[in-house]
This record gives structure tokens, sequence and C-alpha cells, in this order.
């Protein structure tokens, strides 16, 4: 929930001054709601932070998958842990809007994620694992095309600390031996970024980590110069 109008304009001015040519790596821009069309017709991919599972009806505040397809949103963000823990969205209801996204063909990024007493504790594979196996229960091989994950540790989101490069391999690396559990050979091919205070001193590193495929990037973004950066970087 950032930036007024004028600034999404100053925002797209100098995003479109910028280098962001690449060889083998998309970019998505998920920006509030109301600025989609606005970076749709710059010509990027646009897609919302949030949507409902239902087709359309009474849910006030709420954005239908048929209402993005219809301005040209290309993908959806489902899970985040704000989503998670502030509006206390559970695995049922994130199941419900992966099928929803399913049978739209409409792409996702899923989020997940453990907060830093489950790291502590010892439950972090278990805990993140489960939520892949409970909100990806609907989804089926065929439909993996639709599929980017991304993993936040909660406790790294815009806290400065970023996991080191030992626990984001290790959580990626469990992270795609359960997509291939959950999938088979399919489950090799599904993105899988890191989200938690990448910046342009990490990102280099944490993107030479196995199975880490781009970064889900929260206020790092907000300066179309240091997300040029960290662009530069996934080229690297």
């Amino acid at each position: 929930m950032n930036l007024t109008q004028p600034e999404v304009q100053q925002w797209l001015h100098t995003y479109q001054a910028l280098d962001w040519s690449a060889q083998n790596a998309s970019l998505r821009v998920y920006p509030s709601a109301i600025y989609l069309k606005d970076i749709l017709a710059a010509g990027l991919h646009g897609g919302s932070q949030n949507v409902y599972f239902e087709a359309n009806g009474a849910y006030t505040g709420e954005l239908s998958i048929e209402q993005l397809q219809s301005i040209g949103a290309q993908s959806v963000l489902i899970g985040h842990s704000e989503r998670r823990q502030i509006f206390s969205e559970d695995d049922t209801l994130l199941a419900q809007k992966v099928s929803a996204c399913a049978i739209a063909n409409f792409p996702f990024v899923l989020c997940c994620g453990e907060a830093i007493e489950t790291r502590t504790a010892g439950a972090h594979l278990d805990f993140v694992l489960a939520q892949l196996s409970e909100n990806l229960s609907q989804l089926t091989p065929g439909e993996l095309h639709l599929l980017v994950v991304a993993y936040e540790p909660i406790w790294a989101i815009g806290s400065g600390l970023s996991a080191d490069l030992d626990q984001i391999t290790e959580m990626h690396q469990a992270i795609r031996n359960h997509l291939v559990e959950l999938f088979g050979s399919a489950g090799q091919q599904v993105p899988i970024l890191y989200g938690g205070s990448v910046n342009a001193a990490n990102a280099q590193a944490i993107f030479g980590c196995p199975n880490v495929d781009g970064a889900l990037v929260g206020g790092a973004s907000l300066d179309p110069l240091i997300f040029n950066q960290l662009w530069q970087a996934l080229q690297a």
C-alpha cells in the first residue's frame, strides 16, 4: 500500500529510462490495484496483489479473476505473508484461490514462509512444506505452468535481515524436492523465488544459490534505480 498517483507516474518515468533487457528472465509488477491500469498501459506485466475465489457476487472490496483479466492483468499473488498474518487468510481459503486460478488458466505466485518462532523451534521445513501441500492440494501436474512459488521467511521481510545462503539453499532445495514429490518431474520446472530483504548488496549471492530462480521484491522495488540494480544482479 505504497505510492500516490503522481508518485506512480514518476516511478514509471524513471523506470522507462533504465535498461531492463534480459536473455532468460521476466519481470512482473504487482502494484496497488488502483494503479494496475497504469502499469499495464506502460507495457509491463501487471499483476494483482490479491484475488477472491468466487467468480462474482456480493463480496464488497474484493476482486475476481474475471475482473482482473478484463483489464489485462496477467497474474496474481496468493498467500503473501501479510495476507496470511494481518488478514487471517488460512490454507483452506488459499487452496480455493489456487483452484480458481487453475480453472481460469490464470497464472499465480504462491507465497509461503515461516515466522521466527517456527524457525527457532526447528519446524521451518515441515511448516513450509505443509503450506505447499495444503495450498496446492487441488492442482494437477498439467496446471503447473501457471505456478510460481515464492519463499518469504516472514522474519526477514522489511526487517533488514535476510536469510543466510545456507538457510536459503536448504529451504529452496526442500521446496524443489517437495514439488517433485507432489507432481513428479513437472515439479522440476516450477520457478522458486526468494523474498525477504533482497537488496543490491546481497542479490547476486542469493541468485547464485541452487533452486533460486529470482526474487519477490518488496520495499526495494519502490525506487526504480535500486530495483534495476537487483535486475542487473539477476543477469550477472
